[in-house]
């Protein structure tokens, strides 16, 4: 498995994609897709040489993570791309990890199936098995 993303949860996904471009100098990858199931806003940032961030924003009270963005939000989860997700999701709960969401189509891959596990040292891990993002923009159109 390697690092896909970083998913950073914020209040308002607008300005986490303004403090992310000038703190850090990240730009849009994608464009804003809505998580129907996890009731969430989510947009990947990018930076050449450095790893992808998802920012996620919380659609209403209902999401699972609209009181963690009421605390300020802040690290989530870190994704982890596998050849085989089916696989990669028995080895990791016979390792003890423990699954929070089967897996399921996600709108921000195009459909492809994700599945979220929680980990040792209170961490989520999101496991997926593409390079697909949804609304990803060309080169000259990120800003």
């Amino acid at each position: 498995m390697v690092i896909d993303h970083v998913g950073i949860v914020v209040k308002s996904i607008e300005a986490g994609i303004k403090h992310w471009k000038d703190v850090f100098g990240y730009q849009k990858m994608t464009d804003i897709v809505i998580n129907s199931r996890q009731k969430v806003k989510v947009v990947f940032l990018c930076k050449e040489n450095s790893v992808l961030i998802k920012l996620v924003e919380p659609t209403d009270e209902s999401s699972p993570v609209y009181k963690f963005s009421l605390r300020g939000g802040g690290l989530h989860h870190l994704c982890f791309k596998c050849e085989n997700l089916q696989s990669e999701l028995q080895r990791l709960t016979d390792l003890g990890l423990r699954m929070l969401t089967e897996p399921e189509p996600g709108e921000a891959f195009d459909g492809e199936n994700i599945a979220f596990l929680f980990a040792k040292q209170g961490l989520n891990i999101e496991v997926i098995e593409t390079d697909k993002k949804a609304k990803k923009r060309r080169f000259k159109d990120q800003g």
